[in-house]
């Protein structure tokens, strides 16, 4: 059996919850390699909430990723086959009751290059992966409607931890963010970490977040993420925009929406870092 690496132990995701998986994770592992005929071929990794696990079978390289067994792997599932690795890691079988999928295997993350080239790959893979929408995906426009709402009760509540002119920027253009005509896919968690070189495509997405709307709804997160390593962030912005072939204003609108949303959920939870890097991504705009 596989050895389950103490750092995924210590992981929040389990803190309150998860530790009877954690226990059986490596029966599990073991279950599902005889299951599918795989075998271990090489060191484990894991993020914050799944095992991945390197295997093959009949000379071919695959890995193995396992979760806790629920909605979650459901919707991911769904997002990968509907893509179906156009810009997106490969689904080739899936066990939703055991939490397991088997995916093509990548190897370097995106985090390793220089942010100028990870920005512009990135803006590239949103235009990539905006392929038309099912229609029952989560809207980016009833998304934003939605928590403009609570903005306003949530910065009260956490004492006012900006200046009122910020909160007003985002309240302003969320009335325009929650419309769209655009029934294009939008991956929902795109930044650097999710993001490694393959061998179909250069650079393939991975943990997919399948919405429906606007593609500029996670530059956001695409920015803040490498944010520290950018002297100047609209150079980076407009190399994004460029690459995605996004309209420049209403990609800025998305930018200070999220921003704001990302700050104050930030601090309800305890974030430290975040919520500056938020602070001077607004204040770019």
């Amino acid at each position: 059996m596989i050895d389950v690496p103490e750092g995924f132990r210590r992981m929040p995701r389990w803190w309150s919850d998860g530790s009877a998986w954690l226990d059986g994770l490596a029966q599990a592992v073991d279950q599902q390699t005889e299951r599918w005929g795989l075998e271990v071929d090489g060191d484990v990794a894991y993020g914050s909430n799944a095992l991945v696990v390197p295997v093959t079978r009949g000379g071919e390289e695959f890995v193995l990723r396992m979760n806790p067994p629920g909605p979650e792997v459901e919707e991911q599932t769904r997002a990968l086959r509907w893509w179906d690795g156009r810009g997106m890691v490969m689904l080739y079988d899936a066990d939703l009751e055991a939490g397991a999928m088997l995916l093509e295997r990548l190897s370097t993350p995106l985090t390793t290059r220089p942010v100028a080239e990870a920005v512009a790959v990135l803006g590239r893979l949103m235009r990539r992966l905006a392929v038309p929408a099912p229609d029952d995906a989560p809207s980016t426009a009833e998304i934003v409607a939605r928590r403009a709402s609570q903005l306003e009760p949530e910065w009260d509540r956490l004492g006012r931890p900006f200046d009122v002119s910020i909160l007003r920027q985002a309240l302003d253009v969320a009335p325009k963010l929650a419309e769209t005509t655009s029934e294009l896919a939008v991956n929902g968690d795109l930044h650097s970490d999710q993001v490694l070189a393959g061998r179909r495509e250069p650079w393939l997405t991975v943990d997919p977040v399948l919405l429906r709307g606007d593609i500029e709804y996670d530059l956001a997160r695409v920015l803040w993420t490498r944010l520290d390593e950018m002297a100047d962030i609209v150079p980076h912005f407009d190399t994004a925009v460029g690459e995605a072939g996004l309209e420049r204003d209403r990609a800025r609108d998305w930018v200070v929406f999220r921003a704001v949303d990302y700050w104050l959920w930030g601090l309800s939870v305890g974030l430290t870092e975040d919520p500056v890097r938020c602070a001077r991504l607004v204040a770019a705009f």
